[in-house]
């Protein structure tokens, strides 16, 4: 095991990664920008590096000031959280390369699964059913408009590499098939310095189903349930569900088999997250996320395991010491994700903190770096906090939820915390009836009141 980990992150998920490390007897060293020197995860670590100002791009995309940081410490491995490089293969690489230990998969798979086409090409060929459209990359509009004519419309026009829904372009008929190309390549371009893109028949009513898994270096690898993260605003996730209330345990098994014996033969290691449209009882694969999830915690929840203490012990080399039948699933877990936004047109709230008073009680969960009197820096992403809550039922844990929210008082600033109460009393999401476009519809529908 390691002695030393550089947790090259910062908010809830460095306090995250820190929390476990400490359960494990694990030294840590926090990095940080100028504007993060009084953040929770600096005044918890052992050691604290500063490595540079306040934007990303000096400071936590630096990957120099992180390497050495790592090297003055001498910190034996380093945790990427998610975003940030999380995802990076070439930092993943020069981690490597410098004698230290990337806790996350190896940097071929991350370059794979990076390139949505890549992605998909791997997986169709391991048996994991796919959205029907194009075999790979597009070369014209005119072989654009022989795959939308094969598959129907209305088709969606996709980038190959980034996320976030940049790049993402739907073509309802023929006669809407050419602006969409043009705009989605350009969005693309300017977004990832790269035009490619592909087609995909566009699901009208799909869920957002992910499954999560872990594999060691032994080719063994489990999941541990999918999460329903359908409740979405311009392809960001606000709510997540662990199961799914779409999803009944035998389809849950059945696509659990698939891709765990997929991952197997690739031979992938540590954390990883499959991403599948689900309509009409079908799972379509979308994309893999190479990395630790913002959700993880509910499959925490409803699986009982610590998923960051797997992922250092995987990277330390350790078998994962459990097989599939051993994973068992008990209650309903929901998270709410809290922004520091207006709830009414999601416009960024920094500022001061005034009163931080989290909720508690049996089945209820806050990760947040948050404290009375801490700044919230308008520089990085809004999430300030996760409220996690389990229960024995969905309408228990919705219960519960809505409890939790009652009693979380954040002043200062504004939060989405308006928004999800409202989310959680509407009869729809009660009876778990709703899409990836429900929460759209439904916020132009608060703006109209």
């Amino acid at each position: 095991m390691f002695s030393k980990i550089l947790i090259a992150n910062r908010g809830e998920i460095a306090l995250r990664i820190l929390r476990a490390c400490r359960e494990l007897g694990i030294k840590t060293v926090a990095v940080h920008s100028t504007a993060d020197q009084d953040a929770m995860h600096v005044r918890l670590a052992d050691e604290a590096v500063c490595i540079g100002p306040a934007s990303s791009r000096d400071s936590y995309l630096n990957v120099a000031a992180i390497l050495s940081a790592a090297t003055i410490t001498g910190a034996e491995a380093i945790h990427p959280g998610y975003g940030f490089l999380s995802e990076n293969a070439d930092f993943a690489e020069t981690v490597e390369s410098h004698g230290l230990v990337f806790i996350g998969p190896t940097a071929q798979h991350i370059r794979m699964m990076g390139d949505k086409i890549t992605a998909k090409t791997t997986m169709q060929a391991l048996g994991v059913p796919l959205v029907p459209g194009s075999d790979g990359e597009l070369a014209s509009i005119e072989e654009a408009r022989k795959v939308a004519a094969k598959v129907g419309y209305p088709v969606l026009i996709k980038a190959a590499a980034g996320g976030g829904g940049r790049g993402m372009k739907v073509a309802p008929t023929e006669a809407d098939l050419e602006e969409a190309w043009n705009v989605a390549r350009t969005e693309a371009r300017a977004a990832f310095g790269n035009d490619a893109v592909y087609l995909e028949k566009y699901m009208d009513k799909p869920r957002h189903i992910e499954l999560q898994i872990l594999g060691d270096n032994y080719n063994n690898v489990v999941h541990f349930g999918e999460r329903d993260c359908s409740l979405q605003r311009r392809h960001q996730k606000l709510l997540e569900e662990a199961g799914s209330p779409a999803i009944s345990a035998e389809q849950r098994d059945e696509i659990g088999k698939t891709v765990t014996e997929a991952l197997s033969k690739m031979g992938y290691r540590n954390a990883g997250t499959l991403e599948f449209l689900y309509q009409d009882g079908q799972f379509c694969f979308i994309e893999m996320n190479t990395r630790l999830q913002v959700e993880h915690p509910v499959t925490e929840m409803v699986s009982d395991v610590d998923l960051v203490r797997e992922q250092i012990r995987i990277a330390a080399g350790e078998k994962l010491g459990y097989t599939q039948k051993d994973i068992t699933f008990s209650g309903h877990s929901i998270e709410c994700r809290i922004n520091a936004e207006d709830p009414n047109d999601f416009s960024p709230c920094p500022g001061t903190v005034t009163v931080y008073h989290p909720p508690g009680g049996l089945g209820v969960r806050v990760d947040s770096a948050l404290y009375t009197g801490y700044r919230v820096p308008p520089y990085y992403d809004s999430m300030i906090a996760k409220v996690i809550v389990h229960a024995p039922t969905r309408a228990e844990a919705i219960a519960r939820m809505q409890r939790a929210l009652d009693e979380f008082v954040v002043e200062g600033i504004k939060t989405v915390i308006p928004l999800h109460r409202r989310i959680l009393e509407n009869p729809e999401f009660q009876k778990g009836d709703y899409t990836i476009h429900w929460l759209e519809n439904f916020s132009a529908q608060l703006q109209e009141v």
